[in-house]
């Protein structure tokens, strides 16, 4: 599966998903596009997940005409994202295109 990191999803969960094809919008050159322009970039580049701590993106655009699926980290910094890497794998396993799926990530202690 192809899953393009947004430019606030935490680096090093990528290390965690060794079973798919990461990339970063960053890398990409991606990094100052629109929430709209990524999604359109993404998907017209074959990525079949979107990955970002940005929720703004549940509320911001309509999913229903769009083949990408977009999963959402409630929380995007790398100590309560690491606590929560379970709840988070199996994430990209049950996305569906057009969806948008929201990841808690509890507070880590």
């Amino acid at each position: 599966m192809r899953i393009l990191f947004d430019h606030n999803a935490p680096a090093p969960l990528r290390c965690w998903l060794q079973n798919h094809a990461v990339e970063t919008a960053a890398e990409r050159g991606w990094h100052r596009l629109t929430n709209g322009e990524l999604l359109d970039t993404a998907e017209a580049e074959g990525f079949e997940i979107l990955l970002t701590a940005d929720k703004g993106f549940q509320h911001q655009l309509n999913l229903r005409e769009r083949r990408i699926a977009i999963v959402i980290l409630s929380r995007g910094n790398w100590p309560d994202v690491r606590t929560n890497i379970p709840r988070i794998l199996g994430a990209p396993r049950d996305a569906k295109g057009g969806t948008c799926t929201l990841v808690e990530c509890h507070v880590s202690d």
